[in-house]
């Protein structure tokens, strides 16, 4: 079960983030006027709110991860309340896209929107717990060369609002070694595996 969260979790993100790329430019078109973002988005709502829908549904995949990790060690520590913490941010700032955004046509309300769902919650708070997750879990599960780097290009992400140089970018890069970390973590659990059904078998 594990091992299929976390591919998933991997795997929709991916995809979700190359089709927002290719059809809304994001994360970039969030920078541009809120007029601007609001003519672009209702172009092409419907596959835009599809793709927002599967980035939330990837990002919710973390509290069904985070209590199945739980389960596989001795002193799990904060693992899951993190995990569905991060993951109920994270969901609340993405879903005002398809549940909100296609109703609203005004630039000033769209930018309140954006400032308090995805800017504060989803996204600053998303991004440091997401962070503080990751690391505890490689702390108890290993790889921690993957994900303690990963874990702190996330974290540039509460940065991103100040206007600090580079922190999109670095933060952009945290998560696609975060994806790759779960694709790693996926190989190390299946293969740990193994060797336990083999001696249950003997």
């Amino acid at each position: 079960m594990l091992p299929l969260l976390l591919i998933a979790g991997a795997a929709g993100a991916n995809l979700a983030f190359l089709g927002l790329g290719s059809v809304f430019d994001y994360p970039d078109v969030l920078a541009k006027p809120a007029q601007e973002v609001l003519t672009q988005f209702h172009a092409n709502q419907f596959v835009i709110s599809a793709l927002f829908l599967l980035l939330a549904a990837s990002a919710a995949l973390m509290a069904p991860i985070s209590t199945n990790l739980a389960k596989r060690t001795n002193n799990p520590g904060p693992i899951v309340p993190l995990g569905i913490a991060a993951a109920a941010v994270q969901v609340i700032g993405l879903m005002r896209w398809p549940l909100i955004v296609p109703f609203v046509d005004d630039p000033d309300t769209f930018h309140a929107l954006s400032t308090v769902l995805g800017t504060v919650i989803g996204e600053t708070i998303g991004y440091a717990l997401t962070a503080a997750w990751t690391f505890l879990v490689a702390r108890r599960s290993g790889l921690r060369a993957i994900a303690w780097p990963a874990a702190a290009l996330v974290a540039t992400g509460v940065l991103i609002p100040l206007g600090v140089p580079g922190a999109d970018l670095a933060n952009f890069l945290g998560y696609v070694l975060w994806t790759a970390w779960l694709v790693a973590l996926t190989i190390k659990i299946i293969r740990t595996a193994r060797p336990r059904r083999a001696l249950q078998a003997a």
